[in-house]
């Protein structure tokens, strides 16, 4: 039995003493009652929703936490929290609220989290829910340490009106206050519908399971009153969608254990804090370990694409390539690895995907990438090879100067090490957007091959010879000579080299050795930025 010690009070002339005492406990017996809250917040679901949790292929909130940290570190909060809205007409009062909250620790490091519990009240946000992750954000942001939020929930719940929403506004607070200071993670392990999907969206990465995830702010139904469109609940929100046509989804797994998987080998690359760099891991890979492959990869002509991603996993460390947005703008590649054991952003541009133009959705993800690594101290390395800006009606109608100029900003504004190495094509605006050295990048590196211009050779000789081209008797001939002209007098790295626009002309079998060597050169880069606010960032 639960309640106070003293029941009423006597006196006497000098004492408060205690005249009635409620029925004397043992240790033991107050141990036992504890243990039955314990178990009963453990299994605070009703078997009937545990089963249908295991039947639809997905694990319950404790199993997802167990399963994401380092076995027996985690330290639960407000296990035995319970919700208070008695006039909300919710008799059932079950521990913890429908939300697991609490630390533990990911290859020995301390994180903080909360698993959202479907099978308590559907994992529906209500105000002691939204206290306790409240609490929890508060902690990880205090002592400087990752907050991972694991969603599986119907969003507010109804009952409680307006308190969930004030929740939930608490919630989205926490994740500004946190950004750019301590790495936020949100994995989709279910619904994630409504006014919750905004907390998920301010957070730095988002996972999502294939079939099991699903986001959006109105769910099929309400699409289909509205607008009158039917559409499927995977169509509609579904991993599939957010990770190739809205951009929503970061990463997407085929089932849970191998998004949790995901989430620990991002943990790896981040630092704890904006304030700490990310864990140096040691490695056999060697620094000066050449790659002579590289010199075969270049096709002899420059129309004939290749595969960015295998200039990046030759250059890193044992291959290894984490891969961000791998689905969506596609003609831009981001990712995360290492080299010399040290944690890298890696930006380049596709040849196999639109020739690697730079359009709205490439500078976008692009952008995001680079402000995140600049926002947790992982240095930069960015592969050109850009032929320009995609041009198009669609493309200026939707913004493409605005968001074109995201990525410029973000690297200008980046003051982490940053690195660029031009293997092919960069012309024009694009080139500079590509962490030139005139927006801030601290080496530039060249290959031999590299073609530095304000455009293409076809398309200067179309402008600058004009006129000669209409009065030539053979045009094609005279054009193809005048192209060859140009070819060999500006697309390539010398006249650049010359001007210190770029530092060195590399072998591309030297391009590691040369990116190890730069890294060590710049470990301890400082610069401060202008005192102000915060910067307006063209969004």
């Amino acid at each position: 039995m639960v309640g106070p010690y003293w029941s009423t009070f006597g006196w006497d002339d000098r004492v408060l003493y205690p005249v009635a005492t409620m029925a004397d406990h043992t240790m033991s017996e107050r141990l036992d009652g504890l243990n039955e809250r314990r178990e009963s917040a453990i299994h605070a679901g009703p078997e009937r929703a545990v089963q249908r949790q295991h039947d639809k292929g997905k694990m319950l909130a404790r199993e997802r936490i167990e399963y994401l940290l380092d076995p027996g570190s985690f330290h639960e909060l407000d296990m035995l929290a319970r919700h208070r809205a008695h006039e909300s007409g919710i008799e059932e009062r079950p521990y913890t609220d429908g939300v697991i909250t609490g630390w533990g620790t990911i290859d020995g490091r301390k994180v903080f989290l909360f698993s959202q519990d479907f099978t308590v009240f559907g994992g529906a946000l209500g105000e002691v829910f939204a206290e306790k992750i409240h609490k929890v954000m508060d902690l990880a942001l205090s002592v400087g340490a990752p907050f991972v939020g694991l969603n599986d929930g119907a969003g507010a719940r109804i009952q409680e009106g307006v308190v969930s929403l004030d929740g939930y506004g608490g919630i989205f607070w926490r994740n500004v206050q946190a950004s750019g200071v301590i790495p936020q993670i949100s994995v989709i392990l279910g619904p994630c519908a409504g006014g919750a999907v905004y907390s998920p969206a301010m957070t730095d990465f988002i996972f999502m399971v294939r079939e099991k995830s699903h986001m959006f702010i109105t769910g099929p139904d309400v699409v289909k009153t509205v607008t009158g469109e039917e559409v499927t609940l995977e169509e509609l929100g579904g991993a599939g969608s957010h990770s190739t046509k809205s951009g929503v989804a970061t990463f997407v797994c085929e089932d849970e254990h191998e998004v949790l998987d995901e989430v620990k080998a991002l943990l790896a690359q981040l630092p704890s804090n904006n304030l700490e760099e990310a864990p140096l891991v040691e490695t056999n890979d060697p620094g000066d370990r050449l790659c002579p492959e590289l010199n075969d990869l270049m096709p002899d002509s420059a129309n004939v694409p290749y595969d960015m991603r295998t200039v990046i996993e030759t250059v890193l460390d044992d291959g290894h390539f984490l891969e961000y947005h791998s689905a969506w703008a596609g003609n831009i590649v981001c990712g995360f690895g290492r080299l010399d054991g040290r944690s890298v952003g890696v930006v380049g541009n596709q040849p196999m995907h639109f020739a690697g133009v730079l359009d709205i959705e490439a500078s976008e993800k692009a952008a995001r990438f680079v402000r995140t690594c600049d926002a947790f101290n992982v240095p930069i390395i960015t592969f050109v090879d850009v032929p320009g800006f995609l041009p198009g009606v669609d493309q200026e109608y939707g913004g493409i100067i605005r968001h074109g100029a995201k990525l410029l900003y973000a690297y200008c504004e980046a003051t982490v090490p940053r690195i660029q190495v031009i293997t092919r094509k960069a012309y024009g605006g694009a080139y500079v957007v590509m962490d030139s050295k005139s927006v801030g990048s601290d080496l530039s590196l060249a290959w031999p091959t590299a073609e530095l211009a304000v455009m293409g050779p076809q398309g200067a000789v179309e402008i600058v010879h004009r006129r000669e081209l209409q009065d030539a008797a053979d045009p094609d001939a005279r054009r193809a000579e005048l192209i060859d002209e140009y070819t060999e007098k500006f697309a390539n790295p010398y006249v650049a080299a010359e001007r210190g626009y770029v530092d060195d002309v590399i072998d591309p079998a030297d391009t590691r050795v040369k990116l190890v060597a730069g890294l060590r050169m710049l470990v301890t880069k400082q610069e401060e930025s202008p005192r102000r606010k915060h910067g307006n960032v063209p969004l």
